[in-house]
């Protein structure tokens, strides 16, 4: 059984990924940060082969325990050392206009983002095994210019552009490193502003061209498929999934 590493699974994209995971046999080592509940909800959903553990992508010292935790819970589920495939899917989004800049909302998006998924990678790595695959959570903000979301396209675009640097570098060891980069999707992303702002969807569907934003099961079914040996010649690559988003 492959198994693979689910970061910020407790909703949304992580959630749909951990679900279409399982559906295709793997097994799942699901984190969460804040909200216990949804992920044990999720473990349960699941069955036997899935694992939650709590993991702070925002502070780099717990990560060495946190790589204990996988190693254990390997041994003690799956009677194995090692694990097939990372999926870098835990951030934070939300928005702040670059006047109003603070260092403590730009180191929170920067170290969720990018500092933490980098650094995570690095010390999980020796786990992993050969032949196996990264796939980062980007976003098409990285390529755009809205206002306000200065801080948190720059981390993503440092994500996608590491990707690429990441793939290069562990290619003898034939671990392929992909992105994708979702338009706007309909999770709590951003202090669940969907939710509390309903208005914002339809404007964000007239801008994309196949007339609705995304749902988590979009990019969920795309993270796999890069994952499956179906694209075993594919990587370095940033894969837009956003249905033609500002197209």
């Amino acid at each position: 059984m492959k198994i693979a590493i689910i970061t910020g699974a407790s909703n949304g994209i992580g959630r749909r990924t951990a679900l279409e995971l399982a559906r295709r046999g793997m097994g799942v080592v699901l984190t969460y940060h804040s909200n216990e509940s949804n992920a044990l909800e999720l473990v349960r959903e699941i069955g036997q082969g899935a694992v939650a553990l709590k993991l702070d992508l925002s502070r780099k010292s717990g990560f060495e325990t946190f790589a204990q935790a996988v190693a254990a819970n390997l041994e003690k589920v799956w009677q194995r050392k090692s694990f097939d495939h990372l999926v870098n899917n835990g951030g934070v989004g939300g928005g702040m206009r670059f006047e109003d800049m603070t260092d403590d909302y730009f180191n929170r998006v920067l170290n969720t983002n990018f500092v933490g998924p980098f650094f995570l990678t690095q010390r999980l790595l020796p786990l992993m095994e050969n032949g196996g695959s990264i796939v980062n959570t980007s976003s098409s903000a990285s390529r755009g210019s809205s206002p306000g979301y200065s801080a948190y396209g720059a981390s993503k675009a440092a994500l996608t552009s590491w990707t690429r640097y990441l793939a290069k570098e562990l290619a003898p060891r034939r671990i392929r490193v992909n992105a994708v980069s979702p338009g706007p999707v309909l999770t709590n992303l951003g202090g669940g502003a969907f939710a509390k702002h309903p208005e914002y969807i339809q404007p964000l569907a007239d801008q994309t061209a196949l007339g609705r934003i995304g749902q988590p099961e979009d990019i969920a079914t795309v993270i796999a498929a890069l994952l499956s040996n179906d694209c075993g010649w594919i990587t370095a690559q940033d894969i837009e999934v956003s249905g033609g988003f500002m197209l």
